[in-house]
């Protein structure tokens, strides 16, 4: 796992890290910064969610979780800045991590609405997908969508996601039980490890 002040991927413009605890300031800034944003397209989230104390919480529960294979929850930097203080841009999660027979995770992400159409969320999401099949040995990633979220859809596209699917009331998001197009990509050339 990445040290404190380490980047556990990086690309041509990003640094994909696990935030220490004493980063929670800068998560929370972020999800602030976007609260309209994220807010009709996320599930409902607990009272505390926009304190510091719940990010810093959340953030050591984050690498806690990556240690025990559970999830991965990573925050997206630009490069171009010091880690240590750079501003959240976005972040990518694969969570609910299943070993055995399926090799399979969750693929979550979100973007900061002033760095979008700039390719930032489909460089991150091809590192975290090579990472997944590579590194963590993961067979198949499974994203879903909003039908009307046009945006990533498109984004699942280019990196090779298929549709699947059609979920009717899959999610609750913002009071309302919400269909989810259901997409997968499955690891290329993946020879039964």
């Amino acid at each position: 796992m990445a040290s404190d002040t380490s980047a556990l991927l990086t690309t041509e413009r990003l640094h994909l890290a696990l935030l220490p605890p004493d980063a929670a300031w800068r998560v929370l800034a972020y999800h602030e910064a976007n609260r309209e944003h994220f807010g009709p397209v996320s599930p409902a989230r607990p009272a505390n969610f926009f304190s510091v104390t719940y990010w810093r919480t959340r953030l050591a529960q984050d690498r806690e979780d990556f240690r025990h294979d559970l999830s991965l929850r990573l925050l997206l930097l630009p490069r171009s800045e010091p880690l240590a203080t750079a501003p959240i841009v976005g972040s990518i999660s694969l969570t609910h991590i299943r070993r055995g027979p399926l090799q399979a995770a969750d693929l979550g992400y979100a973007l900061d609405r002033q760095h979008e159409g700039r390719g930032l969320m489909t460089e991150g999401l091809r590192a975290v997908c090579d990472y997944a099949f590579g590194t963590m040995s993961l067979h198949r990633l499974q994203a879903n969508h909003l039908p009307e979220n046009l945006k990533s859809a498109a984004v699942l596209r280019r990196l090779g996601f298929v549709v699947e699917g059609y979920a009717r009331d899959f999610l609750l998001i913002d009071g309302r039980w919400r269909d989810h197009v259901l997409t997968s990509l499955v690891a290329p050339h993946d020879d039964a490890r």
